[in-house]
Parts: C-alpha cells; sequence; structure tokens
C-alpha cells in the first residue's frame, strides 16, 4: 500500500461546523481503511485560563453507521420532548434561545444552522 493511500482513509468526505452561542459544533464524515463512512461529532468550546490565555476543550463523538438510525431516532425523541415540556408549561424560552442564537451569529452561519435541520443519517 502506498504512503498516500494509507493516509487518505481518515480523509474528511464532507465537513459541516455550526457556530451555536459560545460553542461550535463540527459534523465531519470521514470514511474508513474499508471505505465505510462514518460521522464524528465534535463540540469545541474556548477557555481561557486566570493569565488571559486561552485554548479550545473539545468533546468528540464517533457515529457509525450501524448507529445512524437509532442515533437519529433517540436525538429526534428527545428534542420532541422538550418542545413538548417547554409547550405544555407556556414557556417560550427554546424558542426565545433559538431568536437570540440567529441574533448573535452572522447571517453566513444562520444559513448553516438551517442546513443542520435538513440533515438525514441515512443519506451519508
Amino acid at each position: 500500500m502506498e504512503e498516500n493511500d494509507k493516509n487518505n482513509y481518515r480523509d474528511e468526505i464532507y465537513s459541516n461546523a455550526v457556530r451555536a452561542g459560545k460553542r461550535t459544533y463540527f459534523f465531519d464524515v470521514k470514511s474508513t481503511r474499508g471505505g465505510d463512512y462514518y460521522l464524528t461529532i465534535t463540540e469545541s468550546k474556548k477557555r481561557f485560563q486566570q493569565d488571559g490565555s486561552f485554548h479550545f476543550e473539545k468533546h468528540k463523538l464517533f457515529l457509525y453507521k450501524e448507529d445512524f438510525e437509532k442515533f437519529n431516532d433517540g436525538l429526534t425523541d428527545v428534542i420532541n420532548k422538550i418542545q413538548e415540556l417547554n409547550q405544555g408549561a407556556n414557556d417560550d424560552s427554546f424558542q426565545d434561545s433559538k431568536d437570540e442564537q440567529s441574533n448573535n451569529t452572522p447571517e453566513s452561519d444562520s444559513s448553516d444552522n438551517n442546513n443542520f435541520k435538513e440533515v438525514d443519517f441515512d443519506d451519508l
């Protein structure tokens, strides 16, 4: 196997960055050596030290194709439940926080947020 082939198995196929308040979420489609696709979801937060310097704290989740449907079902279920609970309490805070985030981000970022809503894990 050529050296170039060894390194290409983890190349990013597609990437989408979503800025959400003080966090950025990265959705990256990559491929395994066997040619299967998987998704990495990375949450990145800027953290400041006492001396004023900063670093990025990152948390990463690997999601493999055999789990896409169950993950999507679980995520959809909990989001629907949260929205239901907010409506039942007559609380607009969920919508208000979404409006605040869209108002605090540049226009180009809000279009990325809209694209995120259209993600269908079955298409990966």
